[in-house]
């Protein structure tokens, strides 16, 4: 299987700890095409060794590519949402992870009322370790 993980890198790092949990534990599982949003070095300013072009044609083909998204979504991002949309469009199965700790942030109706995505919302690690099993298994 493998797993397009999607979360906020321009829009702002402040979660990349959590990114790099995730994915760890997603890998155990299945491979993860995206394991560089995981790096705790990756600035908010993005990378530096590819164009905005190249980053998005590499980025599109992997969410062709890709068997499912899983994506956390408690830090807003444009290229999330961006990813997560077309991943509707390609079939993907979408799994959405927020975290409902966090008082400044809001889940988006968008998400949230979108039938064909699973949203999993969490207050602990462990939380969302279980729901990233369970769509998994659910998706192999």
């Amino acid at each position: 299987m493998k797993i397009y993980f999607a979360g906020a890198i321009r829009g702002g790092r402040q979660d990349a700890s959590t990114y790099h949990a995730m994915i760890a534990h997603l890998q155990t599982h299945a491979e993860v095409l995206t394991e560089h949003v995981g790096n705790k070095a990756l600035s908010d300013g993005g990378e530096h060794d590819l164009s905005d072009n190249q980053i998005h044609a590499r980025d599109m083909a992997w969410l062709e590519e890709c068997d499912a998204v899983v994506a956390e979504v408690t830090t807003p991002s444009l290229g999330v949402g961006y990813e997560l949309g077309l991943a509707e469009k390609l079939g993907k199965s979408i799994l959405c992870l927020f975290d409902v700790g966090n008082p400044d942030c809001r889940l988006s109706a968008m998400l949230s009322g979108n039938p064909k995505a699973t949203v999993a919302r969490y207050q602990t690690l462990n939380e969302a370790v279980v729901a990233m099993d369970l769509f998994v298994e659910q998706n192999k």
